[in-house]
């Protein structure tokens, strides 16, 4: 879980990992705890070797998609050499702003988790907790 503070000591939402086998799995909720969009990312979690895009999809409770968290690929040197990622986040321009925070604080957590590597060269395995 991570919390969203603005300012500090004011606590505007949180991202909590919901328990999965195989999809990364993520909850955006407001600072009061209600839960506002669902990020849900893909089986592989790996850009390379398919050198592509790893779109995690964001959803209302519903299940209608309005945006999309993606790791951008950028390109074999950068990928294969650097620890830098490049991130791009699409949403609704009419989205609550407290809710835009969190699903920029759920990049983060995406970033961190999957695509970061560890002093060990190990990354979570998709979907699963902590």
């Amino acid at each position: 879980t991570i919390e969203v503070q603005a300012p500090p000591g004011t606590t505007i939402g949180h991202v909590n990992q919901n328990w999965s086998v195989c999809f990364p799995t993520f909850t955006v909720c407001s600072g009061t705890g209600s839960a506002l969009v669902k990020v849900k990312g893909p089986f592989c979690t790996e850009s390379f070797p398919c050198c592509c895009e790893v779109k995690f999809r964001v959803t209302t409770m519903a299940g209608n998609e309005i945006g999309v968290i993606a790791k951008q690929w950028s390109g074999i040197v950068k990928e294969y050499f650097t620890d830098a990622d490049n991130f791009g986040v699409s949403f609704p321009l009419d989205m609550d702003v407290y809710c835009k925070a969190a699903l920029l604080a759920c990049t983060m957590l995406i970033d961190y988790m999957f695509f970061e590597s560890t002093p060990t060269g190990k990354r979570d395995a998709p979907g699963m907790l902590d």
